[in-house]
């Protein structure tokens, strides 16, 4: 065989053995990036622009998210219902709540009927019945704000203590930003009574909230309560309308009735708290009183307290008056 023909045949064979990687050389190989789609790509190859359904190629390998396009939550999240904001879990229900409401009204109310039955005008109960709301939120602020870490440490007992300070729906900055505010109202309002009613009643309040921080653990944890409502009367005797108002100094015995009334209060604002207190180590004349008596005795006996002093506050003011 002459070396041409050889030559020949030995091309034939290299092309038909190397027909089949060429033919090959087309075919995709799967490759699949991290965290990325699986994607038709050749050995070497540049990488392709990739299209989701949240975003267009941008022929550089990033994606470009389309307008308006939802974007889509982890699992946990999607999973989770929305929280809905009622209404009870408003600022302003929180701060309400937080005001010791029920007290507040009854004290108020209390106060405008003493102002009326002294033959106040009509615009003077409303007045009385405004500043004695507002003081009365001012001292309830206060008081859930001093045991916020005591309410706080029985609800991760798992005792509900039913404030919103201590379960942490209200925030603390927000009750000290309603109460220097109210305070702020306060002032005015009491001065309107007249500037010496006005005086007793801040000076009432003041004592309240000392009440809150010191003598509340001991035996005389009454004291703030009969000095702040012996107050009272020389709030409503001094009263009127204006700050010029001078009335007349009360009756000593209204002052004497209206102070144990307010210790009478004590005890009944108490009881409910005796078992939380005597937990945290407090000592306040109603806890010793109920460790001795039984927590039932003491309710019946503070009871029969109050509605005795309110009948001789009645009998009293009926036959000499609130003021001399």
């Amino acid at each position: 065989m002459s070396p041409s023909l050889r030559r020949r045949r030995s091309r034939a064979t290299a092309g038909h053995e190397s027909a089949p990687s060429r033919a090959a050389a087309p075919t995709a190989t799967l490759s699949k990036p991290s965290g990325g789609p699986v994607t038709d790509a050749a050995p070497g190859a540049a990488p392709a622009a990739v299209a989701t359904s949240t975003g267009t190629p941008t022929g550089t390998g990033r994606t470009t998210r389309a307008p308006g396009t939802a974007t889509e939550l982890p699992a946990a999240d999607a999973a989770r219902p929305p929280r809905r904001r009622t209404l009870s879990r408003t600022t302003p229900v929180l701060l309400l709540r937080a005001a010791h409401p029920r007290l507040g009204v009854l004290v108020a109310a209390g106060m405008a009927a003493a102002a009326a039955l002294s033959g106040r005008s009509g615009r003077e109960l409303l007045l009385v019945l405004a500043t004695v709301l507002v003081g009365q939120a001012v001292l309830g602020w206060h008081n859930d704000l001093v045991d916020r870490a005591d309410d706080a440490a029985r609800e991760q007992d798992g005792r509900s203590s039913g404030k919103p300070l201590a379960d942490g729906t209200l925030d603390p900055g927000t009750a000290w930003f309603a109460l220097i505010c109210a305070v702020l109202l306060l002032v005015p309002l009491s001065v309107q009574n007249g500037v010496t009613a006005g005086a007793f009643y801040l000076m009432s309040v003041a004592v309240g909230v000392v009440g809150n921080v010191v003598l509340r653990g001991g035996w005389f944890s009454g004291v703030p309560w009969a000095v702040a409502w012996g107050l009272y009367p020389f709030f409503l005797s001094y009263g009127g309308w204006g700050g010029h108002t001078q009335g007349d100094p009360p009756q000593p015995v209204m002052v004497v009735l209206a102070a144990l009334l307010g210790l009478g209060v004590h005890v009944l604002t108490s009881l409910p708290g005796l078992v939380a207190d005597h937990e945290q180590g407090r000592r306040h004349l109603p806890l010793r009183i109920a460790l001795r008596t039984g927590a039932t005795r003491l309710l019946v006996i503070a009871v029969a307290w109050t509605v005795l002093v309110l009948a001789g506050l009645l009998v009293v003011g009926h036959a000499v008056g609130l003021g001399r």
